[in-house]
């Protein structure tokens, strides 16, 4: 974690960043200062962050309210401040990828010559990847797996990634409270390509992971004219300061022409969850309901041990968030295993197999290849279950089975296993849960997702084991006499039995 100053180098700042001064407005609330100096200077001039209780400064839901501003240094002899927003430098790093990361070229702002020394093409498309929080100051291993995967995939594209560590490893409400200036200084860089070498901005897709994602959000609200950005991508955009506010405050489907967002670990501890739950896109995917996924359990810490060492606690912790990363890179590097989301209205209600309608644009495929569509009212949530490891593609299948229970006030087992035979594979033993019990004359829908494709389905099979299905059928023991004439014995009857295939929506 970034360290705090020691209580000597504490000072009040005022509003115009100069030390001594009054409190803003001359106001008596009380200033909580954490002065804390940016990695990197300009002219001498310390960017420092003021932190405090009030609620004058319009900030995102917090009880400690900060402002960054510059200060100069006692004793120095400088020009006069210079707001940060009249500055012509940058605090974020633009680095064009090439095919490793040594060989990544940094594109200073406002320095023609840096275009053409890393062949920069206006002509390409732009894909610009932006990081989220810090907790070591140091870019992390998935953005780079991105950058692989995007030129490996797609080479006639610029792939630059947007370094703005120095603003990012720092705590968290800091880190949130820059995320806005760092938009700008993103939009104002898309700007300069657009005067400078003529670059389209509607050829821009900004991917934002965490807090990248509402950085993203603001370059995209930040740029000036009438056009806007091409697309934004949102990996598990940042929940905490960012959950409930409007709009303008985070990420939101004004900010680009389109707008998508995957959703991998919201769920709450606290009332807080790392990834914001709320939809934020036109399309909002929400991989195994977005609140968990399979695989990053803490059953799962010493596997990752093994593979990271100690950091696989920090791992396991951050899996969940980063799969949404990882589903990204999925899509770029299993092309022919494209995972594709289904509207509907929660994860309950998708279990149950209620959902697997492409009509009307139900349906969009998760990741790089998604259909750039616009959707009635504004967002689109889409749901889809996944395996816990790459490629992350299931298959899902929705069943519809009429039963007709014979057996007066018994509720028969929900659960019973399912084999599939289809044109390709089969599949064997799939046990099947129902939410009810199977009671009277009634129709189950529930959904069953395989890992593999087994093609065209030929025949399924049911079967029923245990004590309990006996038990229900059964109420006494009974012998059978084969030449004595019986009466007719109590049975549950499958009266109807149909099947869709939700990627390839036949029945």
């Amino acid at each position: 974690m970034p360290p705090l100053l020691p209580h000597s180098e504490k000072t009040a700042i005022s509003s115009q960043g100069i030390p001594g001064a009054e409190d803003e407005g001359g106001g008596t609330s009380r200033l909580e200062q954490a002065a804390l100096p940016d990695a990197a200077t300009k002219s001498g001039w310390i960017n420092r962050t003021v932190c405090r209780r009030d609620a004058k400064w319009n900030f995102p839901r917090a009880s400690l309210k900060c402002k960054a501003f510059f200060s100069r240094p006692l004793g120095s002899q400088l020009p006069p401040l210079r707001r940060k927003s009249d500055c012509h430098s940058s605090e974020t790093r633009f680095l064009l990828y090439s095919t490793t990361a040594q060989e990544s070229c940094l594109i200073e702002f406002q320095q023609l010559p840096t275009l053409e020394r890393c062949n920069f093409n206006a002509s390409l498309p732009l894909v610009m990847i932006v990081h989220g929080w810090s907790v070591d100051g140091r870019l992390e291993s998935w953005i780079w797996m991105l950058a692989e995967a995007l030129k490996s995939q797609h080479p006639q594209t610029n792939v630059i990634i947007a370094d703005w560590l120095t603003l990012a490893y720092q705590h968290y409400p800091i880190a949130v409270q820059n995320t806005r200036d760092v938009g700008q200084e993103i939009a104002r860089f898309l700007e300069w390509l657009e005067d400078s070498v003529q670059f389209s901005r509607g050829n821009a897709h900004l991917i934002g992971y965490s807090l990248g994602a509402h950085v993203s959000g603001f370059a995209g609200s930040f740029i000036g004219g009438g056009k806007k950005i091409g697309r934004i991508t949102g990996l598990d955009p940042a929940g905490p300061l960012f959950e409930g506010m409007s709009p303008t405050d985070r990420l939101s489907p004004d900010d680009a022409d389109f707008v998508d967002a995957i959703h991998t670990f919201t769920q709450q501890h606290m009332g807080l969850s790392v990834g914001i739950k709320q939809p934020v896109a036109h399309f909002d995917f929400y991989p195994n309901g977005g609140t968990f996924q399979p695989g990053c359990h803490f059953m799962h810490v010493y596997d990752h041990i093994v593979q990271y060492g100690i950091s696989g606690l920090t791992q396991t912790v951050k899996c969940a968030h980063e799969r949404s990363a990882h589903l990204f890179i999925d899509s770029l590097r299993h092309s022919d295993k494209q995972s594709m989301g289904y509207w509907c209205k929660d994860m309950q209600t998708f279990d149950k197999g209620q959902c697997l309608s492409c009509h009307n644009t139900g349906c969009n495929t998760l990741g790089y290849n998604i259909r750039k569509e616009r959707v009635p009212r504004g967002s689109r949530r889409l749901f889809l279950k996944t395996q816990p490891h790459m490629p992350f593609k299931v298959y899902h299948y929705q069943f519809k089975i009429h039963f007709i229970s014979e057996f007066q006030e018994k509720q028969i087992d929900p659960t019973f296993t399912i084999s599939l035979t289809g044109s390709q594979d089969d599949i064997e033993n799939l046990s099947i849960t129902l939410v009810e019990g199977i009671s009277g004359n009634k129709t189950h829908t529930f959904l069953v997702p395989l890992d593999i494709d087994i093609g065209e389905l030929m025949m399924i099979k049911l079967k029923w084991e245990g004590i309990a299905i006996w038990e229900n059928i059964w109420n006494t023991v009974q012998t059978i006499i084969p030449w004595k004439k019986s009466n007719h014995q109590p049975g549950l009857i499958v009266k109807m039995l149909k099947v869709k295939a939700g990627e390839t929506q036949q029945k």
